[in-house]
C-alpha cells in the first residue's frame, strides 16, 4: 500500500508522491515566541515529528523546515509589559520551547529559520507582488488584494463573498476591501523596523513563512502543515501571495492537525485555560504524554485528561521490561521461525502498523499493532523463562517493537538501561557539569538559561533543590538502581 495523506486543499486522501523521488521538502508553521509553550503547541510537534519519523522510515530524505515568528504585535506588547528588549524575550521563549520539545522526543527541524533574518527575501517577495499589480502602497503600509486572487479562501472551503460576509476582518480605512492584508506595516514609535522601498516598518505576519518557505524549499513544495487554526487566514494568505508571486502552486500538500481540548472547550490563551509543556512534564513521563496523544488520529481533537495520560505508563513499562528482557535471552537459534509462531505474529503486525502510518498516518491503530506484537512477546517470553524455547525469536521480536516505536517517536530503551546510564563513565560528571552551569546561570540572573538546564537535567531523570548551602541533586524515582 502506497502513502495517502489527507489534503486540506481538496478535502480527500491523495497518493503521496514526492515532486523529487525519495525527497521530501516539508515546511511546518511554528510558534510565535512570547510565552511558554502549551499542550497545544506540543500536540502540533509531536505530529509532525511523527509525519517527517514515517517519511524517513520509508527511505525519503526529508527537508523539514520550522519557523519562527519572532516579530509580531503580540511580542512587541509582551516585551513592553515586561520592559525588555524584544530579542531577548524571543531568544527566552525559544530556548524554553526547544527545550521542552526535546524532553518530548520531537526532532530538531533540518532548519529552524526566524522571520527577523529573513527580511530581505520578504521584502523581495513584496516587489514582485506589487509588480504583479496584485498588492498596493498606502503611506508606507501595503496589502495584498484579494479580488486579484479569484481562489482566494479555498483552503478553507469559503469563496470571496463568504469570506466578505463572515470573516472576522480588521476595520482599517486604508484597506481598499476589508478582506486585504497586510505584507508590509509602516512603522511605529517604539516598535522595531527595517527598511524597505516603502519606508521603515516590519512585515506583516502571513508574508514570513511565503518568504522562508520558498528560500528553503523552493517555490513549489511538497507538504505543509499546521493547526486547523491556521487554515483561515494564516494558510489561505500564504497560497494567494505565494502562488500570486509565482504562478506557480505553494504547497502540493496541505495537512493540518486537531485541537486540544480541555473538558467541554478548546484550549487557548485567549481563553485563559491553556496547560504549559513545562508543568506537564513536572507530573508525567515525557513518553506517556507523547503516547497519549497519539492515540487520537492527528485530525480529530484531543480530549486532554491528567488521568489518561498517566494510565500510559503501563503500556511504556510492559514495551521497556520486554526490552530489558531481550538482554537476557540464551543464544541465538542459527535459523528463526517465521511462521504461525511468534515471528509470524511480528510480521503480520509489522504490515499492519505500516498500512495503518500510510492511511494518513493512523496512529492510533499503529499503536493498536505495537500493543499486539508487545502481547505476543509477553507470551514468547513465558516460554523462554519456562526453557522451552531458546529466545531467538524473543530477541528478534523485541528489535521489531523497538524499530516501529522509534517510529511514533518511543525511545524504547528499557528500565535497566535508564537507570544504568547514569553510572556510565563521566555520566555523572555530566550531571554535576550541568548542575555548576545552571548554578553560574542563576547567579547572573540568567533565568533562561538556567531553566534550559534544569530542563536538561530533568530529561536525564535528575531532581534539582536549591538549599542554603547550594543546590543539590538526586535521581527521580525509579530512575536510581
Amino acid at each position: 500500500m502506497s502513502l495517502r495523506i489527507y489534503n486540506t486543499l481538496t478535502r480527500q486522501k491523495e497518493p503521496f508522491v514526492p515532486l523529487v523521488p525519495g525527497q521530501v521538502g516539508v515546511y511546518v508553521c511554528g510558534i510565535t515566541p512570547y510565552d511558554v509553550s502549551h499542550i497545544g503547541h506540543a500536540r502540533s510537534a509531536l505530529v509532525f515529528d511523527v509525519v517527517v519519523r514515517y517519511l524517513r522510515f520509508r527511505g525519503d530524505r526529508v527537508t523539514f523546515v520550522k519557523n519562527y515568528t519572532d516579530v509580531d504585535d503580540k511580542i512587541i506588547a509582551r516585551a513592553n509589559q515586561l520592559k525588555v528588549p524584544i530579542g531577548d524575550l524571543t531568544a527566552r521563549y525559544i530556548e524554553a520551547y526547544e527545550a521542552d520539545m526535546a524532553r518530548l522526543g520531537v526532532l530538531a527541524p533540518t532548519v529552524a529559520p526566524r522571520a527577523t533574518g529573513h527580511i530581505p527575501e520578504m521584502v523581495t517577495l513584496i516587489e514582485r507582488l506589487v509588480a504583479a499589480g496584485v498588492a498596493y502602497v498606502v503611506n508606507g503600509d501595503v496589502y495584498f488584494e484579494v479580488v486579484r486572487f479569484p481562489t482566494y479562501g479555498r483552503l478553507s472551503g469559503k469563496n470571496l463573498d463568504e469570506l466578505l460576509a463572515g470573516a472576522r476582518v480588521d476595520v482599517n480605512e486604508r484597506k481598499r476591501d476589508p478582506r486585504d492584508f497586510a505584507l508590509w506595516k509602516a512603522a511605529k514609535p517604539g516598535e522595531p523596523s527595517w527598511p524597505s522601498p516603502w519606508g521603515a516598518g516590519r512585515p506583516g505576519w502571513h508574508i514570513e513563512c511565503s518568504a522562508m518557505a520558498m528560500k528553503y524549499l523552493g517555490e513549489t513544495f511538497d507538504l505543509h502543515g499546521g493547526g486547523e487554526d491556521l487554515i483561515f487566514p494564516h494558510h489561505s494568505c500564504e497560497i494567494a501571495q505565494s502562488e500570486a508571486a509565482t504562478g506557480k502552486p505553494f504547497a502540493r500538500v496541505w495537512v493540518h492537525n486537531g485541537f486540544v481540548n480541555l473538558g467541554a472547550e478548546k484550549m487557548s490563551k485567549s481563553l485563559g485555560n491553556t496547560l504549559t509543556v513545562e508543568a506537564l512534564l513536572k507530573r508525567h513521563d515525557p513518553e506517556a504524554i507523547r503516547l497519549y496523544m497519539l492515540q487520537t488520529h492527528y485530525r480529530n481533537p484531543v480530549e486532554f485528561s491528567e488521568e489518561g495520560v498517566t494510565g500510559m505508563r503501563r503500556p511504556l513499562d510492559r514495551f521497556r521490561d520486554l526490552i530489558d528482557q531481550a538482554g537476557q535471552v540464551a543464544p541465538a537459534d542459527p535459523e528463526p521461525r517465521p511462521d504461525g509462531t511468534l515471528l509470524g505474529i511480528v510480521a503480520t503486525q509489522r504490515e499492519r502498523f505500516e498500512a495503518a502510518m500510510d492511511d494518513d498516518f493512523n496512529t492510533p491503530q499503529a499503536i493498536g499493532s505495537l500493543n499486539l506484537v508487545a502481547t505476543a512477546l509477553t507470551e514468547e517470553r513465558k516460554r523462554v523463562q519456562a526453557g522451552e524455547r531458546s529466545g531467538s525469536d524473543f530477541a528478534k521480536g523485541v528489535d521489531v517493537l523497538i524499530t516501529l516505536g522509534k517510529v511514533l517517536g518511543l525511545s524504547m530503551v528499557g528500565r535497566e538501561f535508564q537507570r544504568a546510564q547514569v553510572f556510565e563513565p563521566g555520566h555523572q560528571a555530566r550531571i554535576t557539569a550541568l548542575v555548576e552551569a545552571r548554578t553560574a546561570a542563576r547567579k547572573q540572573r540568567d533565568w533562561a538559561r538556567a531553566d534550559a538546564l534544569r530542563a536538561e537535567l530533568d530529561a536525564l531523570g535528575v531532581l534539582v533543590e536549591d538549599t542554603p548551602a547550594g543546590p543539590k541533586w538526586k535521581l527521580k524515582v525509579g530512575t536510581a538502581p
